[in-house]
């Protein structure tokens, strides 16, 4: 147990990322607070491994103002939804307002200014941003999640497929859990990664039909990676009831995944985090009640492919 007494701060407390940040620290003796828009069966299962619960809305700055007393270090992590700005000036205020020292931010590998990605230009300048406070500041950028394997799973006929718009193009992907223990020892250090930008990757770089197969081995089942435009993908996402902001956000992030954007790997995970990254086989592994059913996005196969988005591959910038 840590006699440490410094005070962490998660946001997106009972997300992918952020609950397992809670559990990193409180596993190792920290005090948390966890950041949540509701009190839920989730928010009281964080209560009872130890964190205290504060209910709050990013975009509020008083409930932000105070969440943020006392608090030492944070985590700020917003969802792909309209907002971002306008959360990250309010986190960023409420933690200069308390004295917060550091702050690690949840970013998008596909963050740039001229990124086609509204969401992803907006995380470019949520950086920029940050930057400019006084806080201790390390902002991460993720390739795609391999809970994204979940999600954009399909169990028809007892096979897998993934049908997806990525063409073959490749990316090392990176669990919530491995990017949970980079989150932790950020902010039990953050002094040797002030305005450091941290691309993350899991250990081998795949195409699709690689990673198919690492899933067909592990599963034992016959499983299919079936490339589709993305103007089906996006009318996929359409029928499904997908915000409009997410919806252009992974349609431009395709094309830049066809434009090797999501590509490459590096040691950023297992150096900050003295863990080695999961694989696709034992993340698989780990998961494998979640491959039982189809997840809730997976685009069905159809007749024709449907026309409308507009966009298409373009060069790389």
């Amino acid at each position: 147990m840590t006699h440490d007494d410094r005070l962490f701060l998660i946001t997106g407390a009972t997300g992918k990322t952020g609950t397992g940040t809670v559990h990193q620290l409180l596993e190792r003796g920290y005090r948390v607070r966890a950041l949540v828009h509701r009190e839920d069966k989730r928010s009281r299962r964080l209560a009872e491994a130890g964190a205290e619960i504060a209910v709050s809305d990013l975009h509020n700055l008083d409930g932000m103002t105070a969440a943020m007393r006392g608090v030492t270090g944070a985590y700020l992590c917003h969802p792909i939804l309209p907002g971002l700005t306008e959360a990250t000036t309010c986190f960023a205020q409420a933690a200069t307002d308390a004295g917060v020292r550091s702050v690690v931010n949840m970013s998008q590998i596909s963050a740039r200014r001229e990124a086609g990605s509204k969401a992803a230009q907006q995380h470019w300048m949520c950086e920029r941003l940050l930057d400019r406070t006084n806080l201790l500041t390390a902002h991460l950028r993720p390739t795609f999640f391999a809970e994204w394997l979940t999600t954009w799973w399909e169990k028809r006929n007892g096979e897998g497929y993934l049908r997806l718009p990525f063409g073959e193009g490749r990316h090392a992907p990176i669990a919530a859990a491995d990017q949970s223990r980079v989150i932790a020892a950020l902010l039990l250090d953050p002094e040797p990664h002030d305005r450091a930008v941290y691309s993350l990757h899991g250990p081998v770089e795949m195409n699709h039909h690689d990673i198919a197969r690492a899933i067909s081995t592990t599963l034992g089942i016959p499983v299919h990676y079936e490339p589709i435009s993305v103007e089906e993908f996006a009318s996929a996402m359409a029928e499904r009831g997908l915000h409009a902001h997410l919806i252009q956000h992974l349609s431009n992030v395709a094309v830049d995944y066809q434009n090797g954007v999501f590509a490459g790997t590096n040691d950023n995970v297992e150096r900050i985090s003295h863990h080695a990254p999961l694989t696709v086989e034992q993340f698989v592994t780990e998961r494998t009640s979640d491959f039982d059913t189809s997840g809730p996005n997976f685009a069905p196969p159809r007749q024709a492919v449907p026309f409308g988005s507009g966009i298409h591959p373009r060069p790389r910038r």
